[in-house]
């Protein structure tokens, strides 16, 4: 793919195929401190949220399969504790534990080559790339509603 180029950069794009929304429940926060294990970037992307990292337990396995040690990792309420729990948007009191969510959309992305037909070759070609787009909900538990000023629309 990085050969091919586009022929208009500046154009407006639209994804040619939605792939969907993609829940994922992040049960694990990650200590700030020791985030560099993980990602040199860490602590420049994250450090106005040092507090509030999190991750996947599948990540968490990878990362440990890795080598990283695991007091990078700290256990937040399980699972089905905080499914017991509303959605921040649905609590009124700002001090009172609830389950936050962000979404993030890529409206486009490059995803896989494609591929042309014509009558002058007998085999398909590579003439560009197909683009994508796709939804992420991201679910985390927050100890306080104020901390998810964000999830009040529905």
């Amino acid at each position: 793919m990085a050969k091919l180029r586009q022929k208009n950069p500046r154009a407006v794009r639209q994804a040619e195929e939605m792939r969907g929304l993609e829940q994922l429940h992040m049960d694990i926060a990650v200590n700030f401190s020791q985030g560099g294990l993980l990602s040199p970037h860490l602590h420049n992307v994250c450090a106005e949220a040092a507090d509030a990292i999190y991750t996947r337990q599948e990540d968490v396995r990878f990362w440990l399969e890795q080598g990283v040690d695991s007091s990078v990792f700290e256990a937040l309420p399980k699972a089905s504790e905080q499914m017991e729990l509303p959605r921040c948007r649905q609590v009124g009191d700002r001090g009172k534990p609830c389950t936050c969510r962000y979404g993030l959309s890529l409206a486009w992305y490059p995803c896989m080559l494609k591929y042309c037909h014509s009558r002058e070759r007998p085999a398909p070609y590579k003439c560009g790339i197909r683009s994508c787009q796709k939804n992420y909900n991201f679910d985390f538990y927050v100890p306080q509603r104020q901390l998810c000023l964000w999830d009040e629309d529905p």
